[in-house]
């Protein structure tokens, strides 16, 4: 894995959530595709959540090769995000996704390639024992592009919708 790709890639889908929601009305931000479906401002402030946790299993990854990282869907940090979304204004959850990128630099860029190989087993057990670059590519990397994706998905089922 090229760290500098997978750094440039998740800020690059941060800047791209970040640019298709800056000026979207509030009945759009806050409309659901269907009932089992998130809304904009719900993916926002999964996003918001996500990518700081997922960059402080990291972290702790490196402090601890081997430890055990991760969770499942129904943690409650995530729940309580996408709980709270109706409550938080654009601006603040987008401004904190902006920050989100500079702590992708600083906790991913002085990662070794020996890091990077260390497996430690995941509180999911969809997931097994990884190595820290699974958790990267998979819960960073794909993870900010499908919500960016998820997020064009629903403007654009809005639009079809209005």
């Amino acid at each position: 894995m090229n760290m500098q790709e997978a750094i440039a890639s998740i800020q690059q889908s941060l800047d791209t959530t970040v640019e298709m929601c800056k000026d979207l009305p509030q009945e759009l931000l806050r409309w659901k595709p269907a009932e089992d479906k998130w809304s904009v401002i719900e993916v926002l402030c999964h996003v918001e959540e996500a990518i700081p946790y997922w960059l402080d299993e990291v972290g702790k990854l490196v402090e601890s090769p081997g430890a055990e990282w991760g969770r499942g869907l129904q943690d409650v940090r995530r729940l309580a995000a996408v709980a709270a979304a109706e409550s938080r204004p654009l601006g603040e959850v987008l401004a904190a996704i902006r920050q989100a990128k500079e702590q992708v630099q600083s906790v991913l860029g002085p990662l070794t390639a020996e890091q990077l190989g260390q497996a430690a087993p995941s509180r999911n057990p969809r997931f097994g024992t990884k190595p820290l670059s699974f958790v990267i590519e998979h819960l960073l990397v794909e993870h900010a592009a499908k919500h960016a994706e998820q997020i064009a998905r629903n403007i654009e089922q809005y639009k079809q919708a209005g």
